[in-house]
């Protein structure tokens, strides 16, 4: 049941409804979020958590337990989708304000715990002013009645409109140009979907789903996560789609997202999938959530993303002749590592970033040399050679440089990608193969549905292997050159990039600067694979 306030779900310790709150008169303006004449007291601003980064996203003063996304799709998608979203938090300093991150639709009405509340928009925040200040400890209910945009809008993310319909790509964080929310992975909740779309359209979102209703001229389609997720990783799908299901390890449902029309021919890529599951499970255990597939969408995105338990896909990728097997496999296992590397075990901050895709990269690699015999060695190598000039262009794996200007996804560059797995593989030949096995499945259970850092990495590394790997670490991840390399005294780097040993490429690069393995592949970073 959607947790909006006209069905209000079971609440523990919930704030008592002031009797008589003073309700402030406001009038409707337009503005970039759609807003209401604010209280007339210090003047709302843009907030942010101090992310090394991103410094102005994400909010302080409370932590969302859950996200209700209630979503109508007009059967258009160049026109905004009518949405409600209702967030349950808890607060966790005194608040006489609430921002939430939110920038590409119209903010019709704002409550709080079931009491209209003045609000107005500030940079990318919606700034929430309720009668009463709220205290730590306090839940809260915030519901928002807005549209959501799927139009272009001054900068990239949110919603990917696919030839016969939508999908999200969120990744950093464009999670706040589709709904109102704390949008940094810091803050991960649960997630329930409600997805009401015109007859002959299918919805389908994160986790399991929980019910479908029909009408005569719509469905509705409500989905519910077990496990809490970041805001940048929800994927909502709306198209004239066929879902397809099978079976995966220890009875797993996995449900995939096809275009009709191409169910046939995709059908033997996505039959891979369970063997694909059962390959990381031998490596770091139980696949971590109630349910995985893939959504292959009808769009020229250039990247893939690990929207948790539906991984988002180009079509194309599996149809193109031009791509040999084990390049596709590699780079669905990409995604599917990044279900425990990154989904599971989430960044504490952004820069934070060379855990998700140095472990996603490296286990794409790992399954490239096993299943389509790309030299491991090889392709580490090629990267050390690169690795210099990788840190001069955007920083070493753990201290990122910061993105241009709305350009967030500038993160996703190579040295996250092939820089950061270059550090497993330099830790694996300091350590051992026994005592590496060991950290990575300490690893996601240690950090299992929550976030972890660079320092936590090192420290769990340092007490798996028995000694302190901190200074070993610090020049791998922080020095401006990158350290010999254990075992090959004779490998060199220089600033001079080398293209990377034939492999997915970079998950956020540009569909246009995607190779073909067949001529000149390059590695798949972020950018294509994220």
């Amino acid at each position: 049941m959607p947790l909006t306030s006209r069905h209000p779900a079971p609440r523990t310790s919930r704030r008592p409804a002031p009797r008589a709150r003073r309700r402030t008169a406001h009038a409707l303006l337009a503005s970039a979020v759609g807003v209401c004449l604010v209280a007339a007291s210090a003047p709302a601003e843009p907030l942010g958590i101090g992310d090394p980064l991103f410094p102005h996203l994400g909010n302080p003063g409370y932590d969302v337990q859950a996200y209700d996304l209630d979503l109508t799709y007009p059967g258009s998608n160049d026109q905004p989708l009518d949405a409600v979203t209702t967030i349950d938090a808890r607060i966790t300093a005194e608040l006489d304000r609430i921002n939430l991150d939110f920038a590409h639709g119209t903010v019709r009405s704002v409550e709080v715990d079931g009491e209209p509340a003045v609000f107005t928009g500030a940079g990318e925040d919606l700034v929430i002013t309720p009668d009463d200040d709220l205290d730590p400890g306090e839940p809260v209910r915030i519901t928002v009645r807005h549209t959501s945009d799927p139009r272009p809008g001054d900068r990239e993310g949110g919603w990917v409109r696919t030839a016969d319909g939508l999908a999200l790509a969120n990744q950093a964080d464009a999670a706040h140009l589709v709904f109102p929310c704390n949008d940094h992975p810091s803050d991960k909740a649960m997630f329930t979907f409600r997805i009401t779309v015109p007859e002959g359209y299918t919805a389908v979102a994160n986790g399991l789903p929980t019910a479908v209703d029909r009408a005569p001229a719509t469905t509705t389609w409500r989905y519910r996560t077990r496990n809490p997720m970041a805001t940048e990783l929800a994927q909502v799908s709306v198209g004239r789609s066929t879902v397809l299901h099978r079976t995966g390890p220890h009875g797993l449902p996995l449900r995939d997202v096809v275009p009709t029309e191409h169910r046939a021919v995709l059908e033997p890529w996505l039959a891979k999938t369970p063997a694909q599951i059962a390959w990381m499970e031998d490596r770091v255990g139980r696949y971590p959530f109630a349910t995985y597939g893939l959504l292959l969408a009808e769009a020229s995105t250039g990247f893939a993303l690990e929207t948790q338990t539906l991984s988002l896909f180009e079509r194309d990728l599996f149809t193109d002749p031009a791509l040999p097997a084990w390049y596709v496999e590699s780079i669905m296992v990409h995604e599917l590592a990044h279900q425990w590397f990154g989904d599971r075990v989430s960044p504490r901050t952004w820069a934070d970033l060379w855990l998700n895709e140095g472990h996603a990269t490296w286990y794409e690699a790992l399954y490239a040399e096993e299943r389509g015999g790309r030299s491991l060695e090889t392709r580490m190598r090629t990267a050390y050679e690169s690795s210099d000039g990788w840190r001069a262009a955007g920083g070493p794996p753990a201290a990122p440089k910061p993105p241009e200007p709305g350009r967030k996804i500038g993160i996703f560059r190579p040295g996250v990608y092939g820089g950061a797995a270059l550090v497993l593989y330099a830790l694996r030949q300091e350590i051992g193969q026994e005592a590496f096995d060991r950290l990575e499945r300490a690893w996601v259970v240690r950090h299992r549905d929550g976030n972890a850092s660079t320092a936590d990495f090192v420290r769990l590394a340092s007490e798996t292997a028995g000694r302190d790997l901190t200074g070993f670490l610090h020049a791998w991840l922080y020095d401006d050159t990158t350290p010999p390399m254990p075992g090959h005294p004779d490998w060199r780097s220089s600033v001079r990039a080398v293209p990377e040993e034939p492999g997915p490429p970079h998950p956020r690069a540009p569909a246009r600067a995607r190779a073909r393995p067949a001529r000149a592949p390059v590695g798949r970073g972020r950018g294509i694979t994220r």
